[in-house]
């Protein structure tokens, strides 16, 4: 009776392998695709061709939509893809794409344009890589769009158009309103930085919003978003969590 017992535990064991092992094969390139060292590695204006699992979008219009997609190796943004409305529903969360567009640069940001997109099989989520500790280092760009956090940061104040001290700011330079993106700043280690809820990410209907909104200064709150970079990192928001 033991034997048999040991047998089947062993079964479950090399069921278990498999099973976890099936979860990898998603990360197999198909022919083709560039793995993410090669997409870094391609000429600006060259095209590419990736695999990747969406992770967030913004707003559907025009039949385009921005993406935010990641591997296990790294992160793409994935500017104005072709889409339809149908189409555009299936890109939830976790679902794998294969793209096919034009590398490009923006003020820094490393994007794919003019590109279109067809559904794979595989589906994965990545969690948030604790980037806190890279804010101030060299290394912050090569996790550029990858979905990371910042614990333990202190909003600062801003300056809005009437020289007032204030924990955001509707736009950048404050001339905006409700609806409108929002930026605050917020330090850590002596050293202050700039975030943004982009609007067509986190609208004014969504709960992170709302919690900036909510922002004082000399809060300490914890953050999630995706790194996009504009002159320097400019973390698009999407969770605000106040821890004192």
């Amino acid at each position: 009776m033991k034997k048999v017992i040991a047998l089947l535990i062993a079964c479950v064991l090399v069921f278990a392998m498999v099973s976890c092992g099936s979860t990898k094969k998603d990360d197999v390139k198909s022919e083709g695709v560039m793995t993410y060292d090669e997409y870094i590695a391609a000429a600006l204006d060259s095209e590419v061709t990736i695999e990747a699992y969406v992770q967030a979008k913004q707003s559907w219009w025009d039949n385009k939509v921005t993406v935010y997609a990641q591997d296990k190796d790294g992160a793409y943004f994935l500017y104005e893809l072709q889409c339809s409305e149908e189409d555009n529903a299936k890109l939830v969360p976790g679902t794998k794409i294969k793209v096919k567009g034009y590398k490009a640069e923006w003020s820094g940001e490393i994007e794919i344009m003019d590109g279109t997109f067809e559904i794979m099989e595989g589906n994965w989520i990545a969690e948030a890589l604790d980037a806190t500790a890279l804010l101030a280092s060299e290394d912050l760009i090569k996790h550029q769009n990858e979905f990371v956090s910042f614990k333990g940061m202190t909003v600062e104040a801003s300056t809005d158009a009437d020289g007032n001290a204030v924990p955001f700011l509707y736009n950048w330079d404050g001339s905006g309103q409700q609806g409108e993106d929002i930026y605050f700043k917020a330090s850590v280690n002596g050293q202050t930085y700039t975030f943004v809820l982009e609007k067509y990410l986190t609208g004014a209907e969504t709960d992170v919003y709302k919690a900036a909104q909510a922002l004082a200064i000399g809060d300490v709150i914890d953050m999630e978003g995706f790194l996009y970079w504009y002159e320097g990192a400019n973390p698009h928001i999407t969770k605000i969590t106040k821890v004192q």
